[in-house]
């Protein structure tokens, strides 16, 4: 590898990091003699970095020469720093270069705006191109939509990728206008729609013809950046289940805003990424896709924000003491997957066990429910577990994680004392739900 094109790729890669949305899944394509790769419908083995790469996947920018000037962006045309761009020729080589000395097994592809949406769009195109048909390659490509691209142009990408994203950044049109003001909510829906039309309109055709090309089979995803905004959590969720209820969305991924950038729009430099709120988000969406939660039962406008101290689900269930407890014997299904302790997976094995038998505690602990939480919402043939006593400290105390229970002033070292208040009192758990403390 020539020094020029290792600089271009230290340059192209690092400024790729900060996109999260690169997973794999949902592609059944086996290798094909005298062509190389295969993609495999359990997705590819990622080996994640400590900043969030995936290093199974060449993960790479076209190029880092932006027309646009987001204030968040590392790459945007107002910010002094190194600029890089790949040619398709270039791009195309490396990526089989590094496939057959084993380093990758698959492209993901994003790009600043070069030029012009559609000049961008046909570079990218143009990459792919060379991969699948020169060199006949079969591995797994994630590209992603240049919004304002021409249709035709977000078309031929998806014949060509497996998979397809368009970032939606921000979550509302204000924050787009202060922040990304070349960018609008329509420019993105756009492609997205397209995208959504296409994988439906291909799935009709393969069915009526087996040889139809794929457009984009592994579905379509989008990235939200958190905490650069005052937008709230509410606000957040109830964007990504209309994505998912509109545009059929695979994923939505959450970046904790990282700051990189100094302006008075944004948080300071000195302000450290919101992990913790990312990971509330990311349980929510959880639970929109597989628990069937709706957004407006998980937040409303009196708690537009996730509780820190409890996972959305178990907050949930607090909140909503007049479900519980339920009777694992005879409750529906649907409300199973409502208790803490209880997964997809357990609530499906005791739907199937308790057609054989009645369930005992004994037998939800060896079926794979986590009764510690669990044992606080439900009964079995009518009884709570021996010498369990249901308050709301006791419940707070088994769904609180240990390290959120460190996070509470009471839990401070301090020198212990037989006269010393309980370490969680009720007042402490109203002031934890409330979001007080």
């Amino acid at each position: 590898m020539s020094v020029e094109l290792l600089e271009k790729l230290e340059i192209l890669s690092d400024a790729a990091k900060y996109d999260v949305a690169c997973t794999s899944s949902g592609v059944d394509r086996a290798g094909k003699k005298g062509q190389l790769g295969s993609a495999a419908a359990a997705g590819i083995c990622h080996s994640f970095t400590a900043d969030g790469r995936c290093v199974s996947l060449l993960k790479v920018l076209m190029t880092n020469i932006c027309a646009y000037d987001c204030k968040y962006c590392v790459n945007r045309c107002s910010n002094a720093t190194p600029r890089a761009a790949f040619s398709p020729r270039e791009l195309a080589d490396l990526t089989i270069q590094f496939y057959r000395r084993n380093y990758i097994e698959g492209l993901f592809l994003s790009s600043g705006i070069l030029k012009t949406p559609d000049y961008t769009c046909e570079r990218m195109i143009e990459t792919l191109q060379i991969l699948r048909e020169e060199y006949g390659f079969r591995g797994y490509i994630h590209a992603k939509a240049i919004p304002g691209a021409d249709d035709r142009l977000i078309a031929r990408l998806g014949m060509l990728a497996d998979r397809m994203s368009v970032n939606i950044e921000l979550p509302s049109q204000q924050s787009l206008r202060l922040l990304a003001p070349d960018k609008s909510k329509a420019d993105i829906f756009r492609p997205m729609g397209l995208i959504s039309s296409g994988i439906a309109q291909n799935q009709t055709d393969l069915v009526r013809y087996r040889g139809a090309p794929k457009f984009a089979p592994a579905g379509q995803s989008t990235q939200m950046i958190i905490g650069a905004t005052p937008d709230t959590d509410l606000q957040i969720l109830r964007l990504t289940q209309g994505l998912y209820r509109k545009y059929g969305l695979k994923r939505v991924f959450f970046s904790a805003y990282t700051p990189v950038q100094s302006d008075a729009l944004l948080p300071a430099l000195t302000t450290k990424p919101p992990l913790l709120r990312e990971h509330r988000l990311y349980q929510a969406d959880w639970l929109l896709r597989f628990y069937g939660f709706d957004a407006g039962e998980l937040l409303d406008e009196r708690a537009p924000n996730f509780n820190p101290y409890l996972d959305p689900k178990c907050n949930w269930a607090i909140h909503h003491m007049e479900h519980f407890p339920v009777e694992v014997n005879r409750a529906p299904y649907e409300m199973l997957l409502r208790v803490p302790g209880i997964g997809v997976k357990s609530a499906q094995r005791i739907a199937k066990a308790r057609r054989l038998g009645p369930l005992h505690f004994d037998g939800l602990k060896k079926i794979g429910v986590v009764l510690k939480r669990a044992q606080y919402f439900i009964t079995c043939s009518g009884k709570t577990a021996v010498g369990l006593k249901i308050s709301p400290e006791a419940a707070f105390r088994a769904l609180v994680s240990e390290r959120s229970a460190a996070m509470l002033p009471q839990n401070r070292p301090e020198q212990l004392s037989l006269f010393d208040e309980p370490p969680v009192t009720r007042e402490d758990v109203v002031s934890c739900l409330t979001g007080q403390i």
